[in-house]
């Protein structure tokens, strides 16, 4: 059985991730970054929460396909 608390983990990410599939990454961030409130552990939003910082500063073209392509290491 899952936690209430991981179920709100899932549910946080989840709005994320369309968030972030319309380009609005601002918004996706502040649903990662909740979610990390309830789990700092939880990997997915970690790595969705650094690229929605990326693509802040540097915005992907409007043609987007939703892929991350990482430009340098």
């Amino acid at each position: 059985m899952i936690s209430e608390e991981k179920k709100r983990v899932l549910e946080l990410f989840a709005e994320g991730r369309k968030l972030y599939k319309l380009m609005k990454f601002k918004e996706a961030a502040e649903k990662f970054s909740a979610a990390l409130s309830f789990d700092p552990s939880d990997g997915p939003s970690k790595v969705y929460l650094e690229r929605c910082e990326h693509y802040a500063i540097d915005p992907p073209d409007e043609d987007w396909d939703g892929v991350f392509v990482m430009k340098h290491k």
